[in-house]
């Protein structure tokens, strides 16, 4: 039975900004159906929904980036219309995207201050442009150059930068969309410090988040959205995270991880002998059983990706064998790898995964075009349309057609895209890096599900992960890394949390056993 839509509470002196009615189409997709919403000055307000809930369309209608069909923004007791971003930022209203919305070959600080650069006379003021840029990432206590290039960053180091390009900004309204999706547990510490100081200033914060044990020391309200549509607003201490979770799926959730089906044998499947790359990580030595969920657990710049990248060809290494079935490999670029049946599912799925601009379908069959083409090379678009449906259907993604654009879906939806495409390669080994990273928790169940039956099927799956809870939850066993070296091999079963953030802290296996 479907719970029905509550109304929102009607708007108090305090609100700073309220939507009203809010209504957004797309092509096939009502994104947004009358919702409404409220946002106080000094306030942190959560948004919670599934993937594809509505929740990042509702913030690009507030920050100027879609137009509303219908409906109407009040803003400090004005309504207001904001037909660009820019508008938007001019009044007051800041947005950090979960799709990182920097230039590449900008440094730091020139992506902090695009368009918005001080300037003496004619010329840009770097120096100051610089000292500026400095003195917001100081502020997250992010240990980032503003002259480095922003190609040069990892994932986490530029969402650092997306979040003090909205600092410099000084607005009252902030706009949070998955903040703290790729920080480490120190650098999301600093960013609720900061928070907690831009609430006490007055500022309205609106957070967008799927992790919802994170939220409690800093969120006052909590608003739920699903289908597009407004369910559930009350105050965040008065609710518990499994009420959040049932009002986002529509139903009680009651394990986060599946019973596994999947049972590791002694059948070795993949075997890495000293594989090493000077100065990043190195030599490292591990195998892959069949019907085994491999974890890859340590800090950020553990080396844990780099590993992965190099097995899979995308990045060099020195030293080193990869055996696949018994059959040693000789792999240079991915596409020896993809040749051998080893796919990666970059944590970065719109830059590495998919190509954002084309359909579902073509996205599914771009690793085995030639499964899907004529004798003469022409492409069998009933073939591919084939295609592509099966695996929506087997994998449950959500999508109005094959042909819908891969940009505009969510983001577990384009996950399972990527995982797709792998499949209908018939990949033999699958390496997943932060797979379940900006995604809900309706939509992780379903990734865990999805990972568990490809152990069963006999694939080897590696799963890189930040989350322990999500590494013990998954994993049979968990490789932990520190500073490009392995610490340690250890069965979930044994282990626990604390065991591995000391490996991953570098301490030695008798150092741990005294601790």
């Amino acid at each position: 039975m479907n719970t029905p839509p509550l109304p929102a509470p009607a708007a108090t002196p305090l609100a700073l900004l309220t939507l009203s009615g809010v209504t957004k189409r797309f092509p096939g997709v009502l994104a947004l159906d009358g919702v409404s919403f409220e946002l106080r000055r000094g306030e942190v307000h959560a948004v919670c929904g599934e993937n594809g809930a509505g929740k990042s369309t509702l913030m690009k209608v507030l920050s100027g980036l879609y137009q509303p069909d219908e409906g109407r923004i009040v803003f400090k007791g004005e309504p207001r219309h904001f037909a660009t971003p820019l508008q938007a930022q001019s009044a007051g209203i800041a947005m950090i995207h979960q799709e990182l919305n920097l230039v590449p070959h900008l440094s730091v600080a020139e992506n902090i201050y695009l368009a918005r650069e001080p300037h003496t006379g004619w010329f840009v003021d770097r120096a100051r442009m610089r000292a500026d840029a400095k003195a917001c990432l100081d502020r997250l206590g992010a240990a980032i150059s503003p002259d480095t290039k922003v190609a040069l960053l990892s994932v986490a180091k530029q969402q650092m930068v997306e979040i003090a390009k909205a600092l410099s900004l000084d607005a009252e309204v902030l706009v949070m969309d998955e903040p703290t999706s790729s920080l480490t547990e120190s650098e999301t510490a600093q960013l609720f410090k900061v928070i907690l100081e831009l609430k006490a200033a007055g500022v309205g914060i609106v957070y967008i988040s799927h992790r919802l044990d994170e939220m409690r020391g800093i969120v006052d309200r909590v608003t739920v959205l699903r289908d597009g549509r407004h369910i559930h607003t009350g105050n965040f201490a008065d609710t518990s995270v499994d009420e959040i979770v049932t009002h986002m799926v529509g139903r009680a959730l009651k394990d986060k991880f599946p019973p596994r089906c999947s049972v590791p044998t002694n059948e070795v499947l993949l075997s890495v002998e000293g594989l090493q790359r000077a100065g990043v990580f190195g030599p490292i030595s591990f195998t892959l059983r069949r019907g085994e969920i491999l974890g890859f657990a340590g800090l950020m710049g553990a080396g844990r990706t780099e590993v992965a990248r190099a097995v899979f060809g995308a990045d060099p290494h020195d030293a080193g064998t990869v055996s696949l079935g018994g059959k040693r490999l000789d792999i240079h670029t991915p596409i020896d790898a993809i040749r051998e049946g080893i796919a990666y599912v970059s944590e970065d799925r719109k830059a590495h995964g998919l190509a954002v601009k084309m359909s579902v379908a073509h996205n599914i069959t771009m690793t085995n075009m030639a499964a899907v083409a004529s004798p003469l090379g022409f492409i069998r678009f009933d073939e591919e349309t084939a295609v592509a449906q099966r695996y929506i259907e087997t994998l449950g993604i959500r999508t109005p057609s094959v042909h819908q654009i891969a940009r505009l879906l969510s983001g577990g939806n384009q996950q399972k895209v990527v995982i797709a495409k792998w499949l209908f390669r018939e990949s033999r080994i699958i390496f997943f890096d932060e797979p379940t990273r900006g995604i809900d928790v309706g939509a992780k169940y379903a990734i865990y599900q999805l990972m568990d039956g490809l152990a069963a099927d006999g694939i080897g799956v590696v799963l890189i992960s930040s989350e322990l809870p999500e590494i013990l939850g998954l994993s049979d066993r968990v490789a932990v890394f520190h500073e490009g070296a392995l610490t340690a091999l250890l069965d979930t079963r044994r282990t626990t949390q604390e065991e591995i953030m000391h490996f991953a802290s570098g301490r030695t296996a008798d150092a741990v056993a005294h601790a």
